[in-house]
């Protein structure tokens, strides 16, 4: 998953940056000011936007109205130091999905931050399965069969986003464009490289939990839904 921080205290910026590539290892991008943040929105994919709410040329709420005036539904999280209940309700109102306010503790930002994620693709439950194929997106361990299997980093990273899109054809490019920050440099062969990697862990038998790779248009997981 891909996520963008705009955050104009670089200090915590980094931390929560560092915090959300460490634990649940996401991609992530930071701004600095709004602006910044806003032109970022606009032409690269998010699963999420963690956004601050006192920034810098354009404020949190300004870059708030603007995302959703484009009829952008990327889930959204606003950090703020303001307590007046009227700031909440003017966030709610204007688009925002939930609020965190400062100070707080990583580990919850983390927490809120997995389960936008989840509602933003439909998924309720933090478990997925694919015919005999289990992922536990909070523990981040994988099973088949009841059996645990070990998985790089990436790899991991490749096969839930594939779950979280069952039976949806997602091309190189999508997975490139999700799975990794502004910074590196783009090459497709990379993801063939890992997902070949994955399919021979994961195998595939009868019920569908394979990985189908569609030449000239990516790959699909089949007979995926959520968990329980």
């Amino acid at each position: 998953m891909r996520i963008l921080v705009v955050e104009d205290e670089v200090r915590l910026a980094a931390n929560i940056a560092s915090a959300l590539r460490e634990g649940p290892g996401f991609a992530v991008d930071c701004a600095e000011d709004g602006e910044t943040g806003l032109m970022l929105a606009r032409n690269q994919c998010y699963d999420l936007i963690i956004l601050d709410l006192m920034l810098p040329k354009i404020d949190g709420l300004g870059v708030l109205k603007a995302i959703r005036a484009h009829k952008d539904q990327t889930p959204l999280l606003i950090l703020t130091a303001r307590g007046e209940v009227f700031s909440k309700i003017t966030l709610l109102n204007a688009g925002a999905d939930d609020y965190l306010s400062k100070p707080f503790d990583l580990g919850e930002l983390l927490a809120r931050t997995k389960a936008l994620i989840r509602r933003g693709k439909g998924v309720a439950h933090p478990t997925l399965s694919a015919g005999d194929l289990e992922v536990n997106t909070l523990e981040q361990t994988v099973h088949k069969g009841g059996e645990a299997i070990t998985l790089s980093p990436m790899e991991y990273r490749i096969l839930e986003y594939l779950m979280h899109r069952p039976r949806v054809i997602v091309s190189k490019e999508e997975l490139l464009e999700h799975l990794y920050d502004y910074n590196w440099e783009h090459h497709s062969n990379v993801i063939e490289v890992h997902v070949s990697n994955l399919r021979r862990k994961i195998g595939g038998s009868d019920d569908g939990s394979a990985i189908e790779t569609l030449r000239g248009r990516g790959y699909r997981l089949l007979n995926g839904r959520q968990g329980r």
